[in-house]
């Protein structure tokens, strides 16, 4: 079979995605995750004496956690295939592909395994921050100088 037949007969038989479909559940899927945030951050300031900047920091370390256990739980990629990446754009996500990366290299120990895999996509997401923080940080710096 000739692969132009075989790539014709095999787009006749994929399953044809909904693309406005998945954009709306990431997008309300998003914001329920930061609906979450917002609501652990207002239960915190008035059940605790915290302020709000200590409450939000209270609360990112809980989101982590909550992802971090439901991946090592097994079921966050279910969850993604359900909220698609309304759940994987948030810290949350981040948390996953720490985690998950751990987790799949954790029998070649913690030296080789843990330690040498779980950035392998964390670590670029870390990187491009930097780097960027440094950039637009020296433009406003630049900006304030030239203003002043």
């Amino acid at each position: 079979m000739k692969n132009t037949k075989y790539d014709h007969l095999a787009d006749k038989h994929k399953p044809k995605e909904n693309k406005i479909e998945h954009v709306i559940i990431s997008f309300l899927s998003g914001g329920m995750i930061g609906l979450l945030g917002e609501v652990i951050i207002e239960v915190l300031v008035k059940s605790f004496p915290l302020s709000r900047n200590d409450a939000s920091s209270i609360m990112i370390v809980l989101m982590i956690f909550l992802a971090s256990l439901c991946t090592a739980l097994g079921f966050f990629d279910k969850l993604v295939g359900i909220f698609r990446c309304g759940l994987l754009i948030p810290i949350t996500g981040f948390a996953h592909s720490m985690t998950s990366s751990a987790l799949d290299y954790r029998k070649e120990g913690p030296i080789y395994g843990i330690g040498s895999n779980m950035f392998k996509l964390a670590g670029s997401v870390i990187l491009y921050g930097v780097v960027s923080a440094w950039m637009f940080g020296t433009i406003r710096f630049l900006i304030e100088g030239l203003m002043k």
